[in-house]
């Protein structure tokens, strides 16, 4: 009876293996697209044996893969940042078989990862107590208002036409004012009327006596 079964699994294991040997070879050919947009070439495809999962052939940089394979062997395309696709060579295609691969672009959306710079519960504590809170808004307006800020503005910023403007009228008027301190009017001075007078009177008295000479 073990005999039998022996030469019954041999017997089956040698019929599959010549179903498979039969299988003609196929030239398989074609390029690989964005499935989002066929003007997209996808390069670097790996193309897998389902099967096996041993790689048969990486396509080129633009997308472009060709070699032999068998009918109805079933191939997956993968590659990074696409949905993985599988093509199955059909039957009786006459010795080739080119086909365009449409691959559909995949987003994975990883998990949130938050990064604290502290190592420990105890440093937060101690950086969150010694933390100082930023001003509010009325903080800030009145800061911006104050005297000292106003101060420095005022000595940082260009004076406008108005601002230069009262700046030389103030600064004639201050010359006028002075000047006229520095040299004072003589028709103000009695001192100076008196020496006037002298003048005019010395100035009689030498010609009344050039007349008497005369």
């Amino acid at each position: 009876m073990k005999h039998i079964i022996g030469i019954l699994f041999l017997f089956i294991s040698v019929t599959a293996f010549a179903q498979k040997q039969e299988k003609p070879l196929v030239q398989f050919t074609g390029i690989v697209h964005n499935a989002d947009s066929s003007l997209v070439i996808v390069p670097y495809v790996n193309i897998t044996y389902t099967n096996s999962q041993k790689t048969a052939y990486v396509t080129n940089y633009e997308g472009y893969f060709s070699f032999v394979a068998h009918e109805q062997d079933t191939l997956r395309f993968t590659c990074v940042g696409y949905a993985p696709t599988t093509v199955v060579i059909p039957a009786n295609v006459n010795k080739s078989y080119t086909i365009q691969v449409n691959l559909k672009p995949q987003i994975i959306n990883l998990p949130t990862f938050h990064v604290f710079p502290w190592a420990t519960t105890d440093e937060f504590k101690k950086d969150f107590v010694a933390m100082k809170v930023a001003d509010d808004d009325l903080e800030i307006a009145k800061k911006n208002v104050s005297k000292s800020t106003l101060t420095a503005l005022i000595s940082t910023l260009a004076r406008d036409g108005q601002e230069i403007g009262d700046a030389n009228y103030q600064g004639l008027n201050s010359s006028i004012m002075n000047s006229h301190s520095i040299t004072p009017n003589p028709l103000l001075n009695p001192l100076a009327w008196g020496s006037f007078i002298n003048q005019i009177t010395q100035g009689d008295k030498s010609r009344q006596s050039n007349g008497d000479t005369n």
